[in-house]
């Protein structure tokens, strides 16, 4: 009934993407009221903000965004996750998933409840890692939200989709469930699945396995920037003609004992154990480091000429993006914010976007004492002027998702964009007086969106910076 319902479902004021091509509809119906988001979302919207750039017309390069999927700690729909966001809920708690009782950290985005609710057979729901599971259900529910369900989707060419969802950690807790079966009671206890199971590529390849996607598979890992290298690559295969559609981003499930403890030993975590849901303050003077958090976010990816060919609805646009590297240090990314503010500028070239017309970033902004301003000052590099520009970060409320952080943070991006609405930055308190932007603080506000940028930066000195808009013909 599900799949069925999400399969039949047109909002009333959303076109298609040929009728939209015939000019045959008033402005007020391709561009609604804006509103806070509700359980059917609008799914195109004319920006009127600035006018359209001179950008790529051929529809065979242009990329669009057509279907969305997640799992996260709001649950695993797009809507509702969205709507607790705007709200300026904080998804941080305390761990009950395991004994963290002697750790310095206590606390992170843990999901809890999580179901695969039939998008999973049975066999493979017991056996595989939660990073596993987390792909499948947000790829398949993406490709639902993109009029793409079981019957549907046997009528694309599947030698010409592919999926390439990433992670930073992989299946971490089977890696972990395993060495203690190693150390406890030998190698002959360990299951036969492990060593496939704790591969980062397994989600990817096991998503195309269970759909049958002949095209390009793989996974990439560049730490908290896994999402959006993923997006860049997947464009460049539809762009360069390899691929009609593409289901793209990061999965990550690292609340795990090895993960909280790993990352509060090197003194990266907040330890605000006392208030966890104000951990996460980003920008903040007395910010004393990120909090884990664990999902999926992906995003179905497809040339705007096979959108157009089966009639697809349209999110939004792809205009591009860039990947860079600071050579510099293995956690901390340059004060100055050099490296970051060329990859920003890549990103906007890739984009064939203009500098004014950027009016919305998704920031980083993981609440760490360097990494926070070093983006602030790469930000400032590029954006001279940065009134009407408003900045959030999704971390605030989400945690930091490592490799799922920017499909998470596209998915807000998106929502943003069909919505008119940008959700807060919660826990602003006392910013660093740098802060020129408007954070969004605590509540959120409307603001209509010309060109968003969404930033990534990783472990390892690894950055990624993409650009979305409307959908405008």
């Amino acid at each position: 009934m599900e799949v069925q319902a999400l399969l039949e479902f047109r909002h009333p004021m959303a076109p298609s993407v040929n009728s939209l091509q015939n000019n045959s509809l008033p402005i007020s119906v391709i561009r609604p009221q804006l509103r806070i988001i509700t359980k059917s979302r609008p799914i195109f919207a004319l920006q009127s903000c600035a006018s359209a750039p001179k950008r790529e017309k051929d529809a065979k390069r242009r990329v669009v965004i057509t279907g969305i999927g997640l799992v996260s700690v709001f649950g695993n729909e797009v809507d509702t996750f969205y709507e607790r966001l705007l709200a300026g809920e904080s998804g941080i708690s305390l761990i009950d998933r395991f004994d963290a009782s002697e750790l310095t950290t206590r606390f992170g985005g843990q999901i809890r409840g999580f179901k695969s609710n039939g998008y999973i057979d049975d066999k493979n729901d017991a056996r595989l890692d939660d990073c596993q599971q987390y792909c499948i259900v947000a790829g398949k529910r993406a490709l639902e939200d993109a009029a793409l369900g079981r019957h549907e989707c046997s009528k694309i060419n599947k030698e010409r989709a592919g999926v390439l969802v990433g992670s930073g950690l992989g299946g971490t807790n089977a890696f972990y469930d395993g060495m203690e079966s190693l150390s406890k009671t030998g190698h002959r206890k360990i299951e036969p699945d492990l060593m496939f199971i704790i591969t980062t590529n397994m989600s990817s390849a096991l998503l195309a396995i269970d759909l049958g996607f002949l095209g390009p598979n793989y996974s990439i890992c560049a730490a908290c920037a896994t999402s959006n290298y993923c997006f860049c690559a997947a464009a460049n295969h539809i762009r360069e003609g390899k691929a009609d559609l593409m289901i793209a981003g990061g999965v990550e499930a690292g609340v795990v004992p090895a993960g909280i403890g790993g990352f509060a030993a090197c003194r990266a975590l907040s330890q605000r154990n006392d208030d966890p849901q104000t951990a996460s303050r980003p920008w903040n003077k007395d910010r004393d480091g990120f909090v884990m958090g664990e999902g999926a976010g992906v995003l179905v990816m497809e040339s705007l000429e096979h959108a157009m060919k089966r009639d697809a609805p349209i999110l939004a646009e792809y205009l591009g993006g860039a990947i860079s590297f600071d050579a510099y240090h293995p956690t901390n990314p340059r004060s100055d914010g050099l490296c970051l503010s060329s990859c920003i500028q890549k990103c906007l070239v890739d984009a064939e976007v203009s500098v004014e017309e950027v009016n919305y970033i998704n920031a980083h902004a993981t609440s760490t004492l360097i990494g926070d301003m070093a983006e602030v000052h790469a930000l400032k590099k590029v954006f001279k002027h940065t009134q009407g520009i408003k900045m959030n970060s999704t971390k605030s409320m989400i945690g930091h998702c490592m490799g799922a952080a920017g499909g998470l943070e596209a998915i807000a991006t998106i929502n943003a964009i069909q919505t008119g609405w940008v959700h807060p930055t919660i826990n602003q308190f006392d910013l660093e007086p740098e802060i020129d932007f408007d954070t969004v603080a605590n509540q959120k506000q409307q603001h209509e969106i010309n060109v968003a940028i969404s930033n990534s930066f990783g472990l390892g000195g690894v950055n990624s910076v993409v650009a979305f808009s409307a959908f405008k013909p």
